[in-house]
């Protein structure tokens, strides 16, 4: 079916440009100067129930952050990322550790067109906010199409939960506790990106179909939701 000209290009990038392959390479070192990849996945793993017969979406994978580490803990893994340059990483890196069961498409919450059975867990980290709102509930709309009844949704990324009239004191307070490698990158998010309040992306959630198992707003910025599709 032909794309509407109405229809938004998930490929633009409205913050750091990952298809340069340059971001893409840098990506993974920037982002460890805060995060731990690994460890991040191993806090996730119980949370999302997963089974060695269990299917995984991972949408914007990016250089694999989730996929590479969870890999070993389900049957199989579909690492979804509009960057051919991050997916390339994804793939060196798994072909590094001889990890044979993630398959890798180009694509995003609006494109990817999921073939196989629904899945059992869609994990999203870091990348929604790419999307404009509307095209938010569009992308939370389609991951809910593609669970099967009882399938959990992880998501992990920059959501506001400070009061909107204090947003110059916590945006300021946020900055002051980063490097300035770290403070380049969020002054672009806060100026560039499309993260939302907490209390939209909640309604999105549940507008979507999801059942809120619980958030977890950490500093204002960094959330963790975990939902669910409801059983059949």
């Amino acid at each position: 079916m032909k794309t509407p000209e109405w229809f938004y290009d998930e490929r633009i990038c409205c913050g750091h440009d990952f298809t340069d392959p340059q971001h893409a390479a840098e990506y993974d070192r920037r982002h460890g100067q805060f995060r731990d990849f690994e460890q991040e996945v191993k806090q996730t793993i119980p949370r999302l129930g997963l089974r060695p017969e269990h299917t995984l979406i991972d949408i914007g994978a990016g250089t694999g952050a989730f996929a590479v580490y969870a890999a070993p803990h389900c049957q199989k893994i579909y690492a979804v990322d509009i960057a051919p340059a991050m997916l390339r990483i994804c793939e060196e890196k798994c072909r590094a550790r001889q990890i044979d069961n993630v398959e890798f498409h180009r694509g995003g919450f609006l494109t990817y067109e999921h073939s196989g059975p629904p899945a059992d867990a869609v994990v999203s980290q870091v990348a929604l906010h790419h999307l404009p709102d509307f095209w938010k509930q569009v992308g939370l709309c389609r991951c809910f199409d593609m669970l099967r009844p009882g399938g959990i949704l992880y998501l992990l990324d920059v959501v506001f939960s400070f009061e909107p009239w204090q947003y110059q004191q916590a945006i300021a307070e946020w900055l002051d506790k980063m490097t300035p490698q770290t403070g380049a990158g969020a002054v672009t998010h806060i100026k560039k990106e499309y993260s939302t309040m907490g209390w939209i992306m909640e309604g999105m959630l549940q507008k979507a179909g999801f059942a809120i198992e619980k958030a977890d707003y950490q500093d204002c910025f960094l959330t963790h939701y975990l939902c669910r599709r409801p059983p059949a």
